[in-house]
């Protein structure tokens, strides 16, 4: 599949995303194995002490992998989450959050994919915010 045809299913599927939509993550990039989102800082997406919430971060991860698995998957399938664990390295405010998730290993039960998150200061700088493994299963299609 090409570059163009994965961007248009993915981002088929990511304007289906309420949470998403709700919070203003945008689609930044689409390839083969490789889904990369951004999510602004707002009220939307804070803590009681005003930093980007855990919630948000692993929801942003979460679905950045599964983005990303859902490129390997065959086409007519979705892809649900089975499980995943995230380390939170460090709290942020303001800026964006970037989330990068990365296919593993592509099987036909299971995919395996890991997602970086990275801060993005209002300045450009960036530092690392979370990391996350996930194991996907893909679904048929119900839509």
């Amino acid at each position: 599949m090409t570059n163009d045809a994965l961007w248009t299913r993915v981002q088929a599927s990511f304007a289906r995303q309420g949470l998403m939509q709700h919070l203003d993550a945008r689609l930044v990039r689409v390839e083969a194995g490789v889904c990369e989102i951004a999510l602004p800082y707002s009220d939307k997406v804070t803590q009681q002490q005003d930093g980007f919430h855990g919630g948000a971060i692993g929801a942003l991860a979460d679905i950045a992998g599964g983005y990303a698995g859902l490129t390997m998957a065959p086409e007519g399938m979705e892809v649900t989450t089975v499980e995943y664990k995230i380390n939170f390295m460090a709290a942020f405010q303001g800026g964006e959050l970037c989330a990068i998730g990365r296919v593993v290993k592509a099987g036909r039960r299971v995919i395996v994919t890991t997602a970086e998150v990275m801060h993005v200061a209002v300045d450009g700088k960036t530092n690392p915010c979370a990391v996350m493994q996930q194991t996907l299963m893909p679904v048929p299609k119900t839509y």
